[in-house]
């Protein structure tokens, strides 16, 4: 999305003190984490993303999503980028804390208006699987990658993870598709190679391999009042890359 990667995110610090702390010691261990450095780290991970903007989503040229209209009052217009997008760790590390084959899901949604770098809401979920000192490292990594504040940020309950993906059709699920669900298709071009658009920024990432261009099957987001689900709207896939050399001091 169009964002500045140099505004600090305490809600994400905040967020992984309460993974470690509980609500009734973080503060006194934020003051404490903010004395010390972050070890060395790196990320190398691939996305599948899709959102509730037409194809392609214009989050990443502005700082506005697109407007849509409610079924039962086409006369009211919201703006809202509604998202869900999966991640998997292909190689990556925190100071001693091995992060390759990690995967977590985030969904959310930016809101209507993010010119200010504040977005709307977000979940973070992790497999059952993942281990305490891994979960700390990807949410420390999780707000260079992920640069902003938000309203709500949450971490949601564990959930296993599914990942397919060819050339052609592209999936991802949390709890078997109860929870949460991604299924995107090929991207029609002049050829039947993969529509890929390139030198655009992923978030905070200052290197991918282009976004691959596939428009959604179904985006939906199943839990609590917020759940939603969008058919034949926007998705892509990518890999990124970034390290804590990146990170402006």
């Amino acid at each position: 999305m169009k964002r500045s990667t140099s505004r600090p995110a305490v809600r994400w610090i905040l967020t992984g003190l309460l993974l470690v702390c509980g609500a009734a010691s973080a503060e006194r261990a934020l003051a404490q984490r903010a004395a010390v450095a972050e070890p060395e780290w790196s990320l190398n991970a691939a996305v599948i993303e899709t959102c509730s903007c037409p194809t392609f989503c214009q989050c990443y040229f502005h700082s506005y999503p697109a407007a849509h209209t409610s079924g039962t009052n086409p006369a009211k217009v919201e703006h809202f980028c509604r998202f869900n997008r999966a991640l998997r760790v292909n190689r990556g590390h925190f100071g001693a804390t091995p992060l390759d084959g990690a995967k977590f899901w985030m969904a959310g949604d930016l809101g209507g208006d993010f010119s200010s770098e504040h977005y709307d809401w977000a979940v973070l979920t992790f497999e059952p699987s993942l281990g305490r000192a891994r979960r700390d490292a990807l949410v420390a990594i999780a707000h260079h990658l992920f640069p902003g504040s938000w309203n709500s940020f949450t971490v949601g309950q564990d959930a296993t993870l599914e990942w397919s993906q060819t050339k052609v059709r592209v999936g991802a699920s949390l709890n078997g598709g109860k929870d949460a669900e991604i299924v995107l298709h090929h991207a029609e071009g002049m050829t039947a190679d993969p529509v890929v658009i390139t030198n655009l920024k992923y978030e905070g990432a200052p290197r991918n391999d282009g976004f691959v261009v596939m428009p959604n099957d179904i985006e939906a987001y199943r839990r609590g009042p917020k759940a939603f689900e969008f058919k034949g709207t926007n998705g892509f896939t990518t890999t990124i890359d970034m390290t804590s050399k990146d990170v402006k001091k």
